[in-house]
């Protein structure tokens, strides 16, 4: 038979989809037929299900608390007196020679050392410095994994947020949530695995890249929540519609989609699937838990929600731990203007304080929250930013520190976390570790290890490579962290 006459090549998939009677047809009038008419659409295999860690986890759940725009260690966490001493005096040059600056050069213009204005005490048993400016969290620093010698590649706010929550500066990586939910599910079926909530006068730079699922399918991304009005836009169902015909219309289009996912085996239209079920549960749950009116007075003035309508940091610290408490793997909150170089609206003396008194409070009423209702050994709760500030200061019309990447302040507590201690040291201006540094890599590479995930085995293959959180650079656990 000539060529032009032979029957077309047909995959095992399309020969199994195309004939009649063959395995595909038969696996779907089999899903199809289970569905009783007073019954929702079968359960084909839910994306976020719950499945077995690498190892036994030390935790389950991670909130993390990102302050958006690098806050000053030095002014927070760092107490160094030698600041003080020098202060408007050059930093030596062996300090920055060969270093970039986002909006400095080593040529010595806008490199004298600037000393703090905060009072710094030693809290708890543990002893950790912690200025005048978060008395609350101060609370709580036996209860902390202070971490001084955070290290990170990227100096400008993009790619930084997204090297701290994808691993890279480059778009289109799956972020840590995303990670996190595709390694581990959800143990939640009517709230999204990974959960964004807001607060700030804008959102963060860089988008919602920072919470995106990459290469990984959408069911992984995360779904921020507003803060007013509905939690998700179009998620309430229009007042004519009976819940009765929004069933029979999801259940015709997951057929159909179901029909669509045998033929072809897409990833993304079984992540079809579960959108659609997942939003038709929001309906009631997201409504539910954005409601907070049920909270007790006592609840509320521990994390300082005057008004459980106004969308503010301390609320959505609230709405954190009514997430976590339902099940949801993976919650980030992120609070914006912490990007203190100088000017007018963003120095150090007027506008860090006023920062720090938005998240103070709640963010100690997490912890405390957490642990009084016996939730805190199992969630992960992270503070920090993208990068930390200079020890040098900005000539502007007012105090104001760059950003930096050599060293800088995290805080880690519950989840396995040794409490109270302060790890790594730094120089005596705060420029760079001395002692146990601790790359951005290795912080995640850490945080999968307590949910029990190898972060060398948790990839997934994409355009020919395997592509992981942690990178193609070496990366370790940080056990001195750990208890």
């Amino acid at each position: 038979m000539s060529p032009l006459h032979d029957p077309p090549h047909l995959t095992r998939r399309q020969l199994f989809s195309r004939c009649s009677m063959g395995l595909g047809s038969i696996a779907l009038s089999n899903l199809m037929n289970q569905g009783a008419a007073a019954a929702p659409a079968p359960n084909i295999g839910n994306p976020l299900a719950p499945r077995r860690s690498h190892f036994p986890a030390r935790a389950k759940n991670v909130i993390f608390l990102f302050m958006a725009g690098g806050p000053s260690q030095l002014d927070l966490f760092e107490h160094k007196p030698a600041l003080d001493k020098l202060n408007g005096k050059p930093i030596p040059e062996s300090y920055t020679k060969g270093k970039r600056f986002a909006f400095m050069d080593s040529s010595g213009k806008g490199m004298d050392l600037l000393a703090t204005r905060r009072a710094f005490t030693r809290r708890g048993q543990s002893g950790a410095w912690v200025s005048d400016l978060l008395p609350h969290t101060a609370g709580i620093v036996d209860e902390m994994t202070i971490v001084t010698t955070c290290k990170t590649d990227l100096f400008n706010h993009a790619p930084a947020k997204l090297f701290m929550n994808t691993g890279t500066g480059q778009f289109g990586r799956p972020s840590m949530g995303s990670w996190v939910t595709y390694g581990l599910g959800s143990e939640c079926d009517d709230l999204p695995g990974f959960v964004v909530l807001q607060s700030g006068p804008r959102g963060p730079r860089g988008g919602a890249t920072l919470w995106g699922s990459g290469m990984l399918p959408s069911t992984y991304q995360g779904v921020p929540l507003r803060n007013q009005g509905d939690p998700i836009l179009n998620l309430s169902m229009p007042a004519p519609i009976r819940d009765a015909d929004q069933r029979q219309l999801v259940d015709a289009v997951r057929e159909l989609n179901l029909k669509r996912l045998i033929e072809t085996g897409d990833d993304e239209i079984a992540a079809r699937i579960s959108a659609y079920e997942m939003a038709y549960k929001m309906q009631t749950s997201a409504p539910d838990l954005m409601d907070i009116s049920g909270e007790s007075k006592a609840t509320l003035d521990l994390y300082g929600v005057k008004d459980p309508k106004e969308a503010t940091f301390a609320r959505n610290c609230l709405l954190a731990r009514r997430l976590v408490e339902r099940g949801v793997r993976f919650v980030q909150l992120y609070d914006t203007n912490w990007d203190h170089h100088g000017g007018v609206a963003e120095n150090l003396e007027k506008h860090l304080p006023l920062k720090c008194a938005d998240i103070d409070q709640p963010c100690s009423a997490l912890v405390r929250d957490l642990k009084q209702r016996g939730l805190l050994e199992d969630t992960i709760v992270i503070w920090g930013g993208e990068f930390g500030r200079t020890p040098m200061g900005e000539v502007r019309e007012s105090t104001g520190r760059n950003h930096h990447i050599d060293a800088f302040t995290m805080w880690f507590a519950g989840g396995g976390f040794k409490k109270g201690q302060v790890y790594g040291t730094t120089d005596d201006f705060g420029f760079g570790a001395v002692e146990n540094p601790v790359h951005v890599h290795d912080i995640h590479a850490t945080l999968l290890h307590q949910l029990g995930l190898d972060h060398e085995r948790l990839t997934v293959r994409s355009q020919g490579l395997d592509f992981k959180l942690t990178g193609v650079t070496h990366s370790e656990v940080v056990k001195g962290l750990l208890a």
